[in-house]
C-alpha cells in the first residue's frame, strides 16, 4: 500500500510493505519526497542555466542538452536520509521531522546525460571543488522561499554515473519525480538527487543553500537555542550500510514452527552486500540469510532465510555487511542523532507465532 506522509503541501508517499521483490520499483509505487508543491514546468521555456567556475556558462534547453551526448542508464537505488527514522522516537521527540518508516527507499533504472559530459562541454576552472544543483520547487523557511538545493562534490560530480536524468524505467520523468530534469547521485542519499533541476552552479566551497548547511546534516548533541539547527553538523553524503525485514510485519500472527523471513539491504555508499544475518531472538543468536536477487553497484539486494520460530513473541532482527566490511551497529541509541537522519541500527520487528 502507499503511505502517505505529510509536510505541509509537499508530496511525500513511500511504498510499505514494498509491493515486489524485483530490483526495480515500479514507478507509480517509487516513494515520493519533496519539500514544497510540485512545480509545473512549460519544457518549452525550460532552461537549465550552468555557471559559476566554468569556463563557458551556458543555458541549455532541453533539446540541446539531450543532443550534447548520447544517454546513459544506470539502474540505482534512492534512500531518502529519513528512512526509519521512527525508531528513534522510542528515545525522544524529533520535532519537525517526517516519521518516516522503511517506506522511503525505491530502484530505478535512470536515464540521461552523465553529469561529467555537461561539465566537460563547458569547462571546469581548478579551483571548483563542489557542483551545486538547485531546483524550481519553492519551499520556504524562516518566510523566505527559495529553491530547493545542494551540493556535492567534484571529485563524485566527475564520475560516470552520476546523471541528469530524463527518464525513469524508460519513460520520460513523471511530475513528481523531477520533470524535466533532476540529478541523479547513487549511493548517497536522496536530498543530493535534485529533482527539477533549473541550476548547476561549480563552486569552490560547499553549497550555501538552507538543505546543505541548515539541514541533512549529522549532529549528535542538540543546539540549546534551537532544537533544529543542524548547521554544526557534518552534511549528509554517501548512505551507510543498512538492511531491512518486509515480511513479516510487526505485529503480524504467523504459524509455528519453520517460516520464511525475507528482506532488502544494501551497501554503505552502494556498495555490494557480502552477507546477510538474521535472528529470531533480537541478536542473541545469528544465522545466515541467502541473497535471493543481487543487486549491481547503486542498488539493493533481496535475501531471504528460514527460521524455526518459537511459540509466543519473537524478536526477529536483521544485520548486512558489506564488501568493504562496514556492518550495522546494534542499537539506535548508537545512530541517534538531532534530525533522526541515516539510522542503520539492527531492524528488528517483533511478531507472534502460534
Amino acid at each position: 500500500m502507499l503511505r502517505r506522509v505529510h509536510d505541509s503541501d509537499a508530496l511525500n508517499t513511500g511504498a510499505w510493505p514494498t509491493p515486489t521483490t524485483e530490483l526495480v520499483t515500479p514507478t507509480d509505487l517509487f516513494f515520493t519526497r519533496s519539500h514544497a508543491p510540485v512545480p509545473s514546468v512549460d519544457l518549452n521555456t525550460w532552461r537549465l542555466e550552468v555557471g559559476g567556475l566554468v569556463d563557458r556558462p551556458t543555458e541549455f534547453t532541453f533539446e540541446t542538452l539531450t543532443r550534447l551526448v548520447p544517454s546513459r542508464e544506470v539502474t540505482a537505488t534512492l534512500v531518502c536520509a529519513g528512512l526509519r527514522r521512527d525508531e528513534f522516537l522510542a528515545l525522544g521527540e524529533l520535532p519537525g521531522e517526517l516519521p518516516w518508516g522503511p517506506e522511503p527507499i525505491s530502484t530505478a533504472r535512470w536515464s540521461g546525460v552523465p553529469l561529467k559530459s555537461l561539465l566537460a562541454s563547458v569547462g571546469v576552472s581548478s579551483r571548483a571543488r563542489h557542483v551545486e544543483f538547485v531546483g524550481l520547487d519553492r519551499p520556504e523557511r524562516h518566510g523566505v522561499s527559495f529553491g530547493f538545493g545542494g551540493s556535492i562534490d567534484i571529485t563524485k560530480a566527475m564520475t560516470d554515473d552520476v546523471l541528469l536524468a530524463t527518464h525513469l524505467n524508460g519513460s520520460p520523468l513523471p511530475p513528481e519525480h523531477g520533470f524535466p530534469l533532476r540529478a541523479v547521485v547513487p549511493g548517497w542519499i536522496g536530498a543530493r538527487s535534485v529533482k527539477w533541476l533549473a541550476k548547476i552552479t561549480l563552486l569552490e566551497e560547499a553549497s550555501a543553500n538552507y538543505f546543505q548547511s541548515k539541514a541533512y546534516r549529522l549532529q549528535r548533541d542538540p543546539d540549546s537555542s534551537d532544537r533544529r539547527d543542524v548547521s554544526a553538523g557534518v552534511p549528509l553524503t554517501a548512505v551507510p550500510v543498512n538492511s531491512v525485514i518486509l515480511r513479516p510485519c510487526a505485529h503480524e500472527v504467523v504459524p509455528l514452527g519453520p517460516f520464511t523471513i525475507t528482506g532488502w539491504a544494501m551497501g554503505s555508499g552502494g556498495q555490494a552486500v557480502k552477507t546477510v544475518e538474521v535472528s529470531r531472538n533480537g541478536g542473541a543468536h545469528w544465522v545466515p540469510a541467502r541473497l535471493t536477487r543481487r543487486g549491481g553497484q547503486w542498488s539493493w539486494s533481496f535475501w531471504e532465510a528460514e527460521l524455526d520460530l518459537l511459540s509466543g513473541t519473537n524478536m526477529l532482527a536483521v544485520r548486512a555487511t558489506d564488501v568493504s566490511g562496514a556492518t550495522q551497529p546494534a542499537s539506535v541509541r548508537e545512530t541517534w542523532n538531532v534530525k533522526g537522519y541515516n539510522n542503520n541500527a539492527w531492524h528488528r520487528v517483533t511478531i507472534e507465532a502460534h
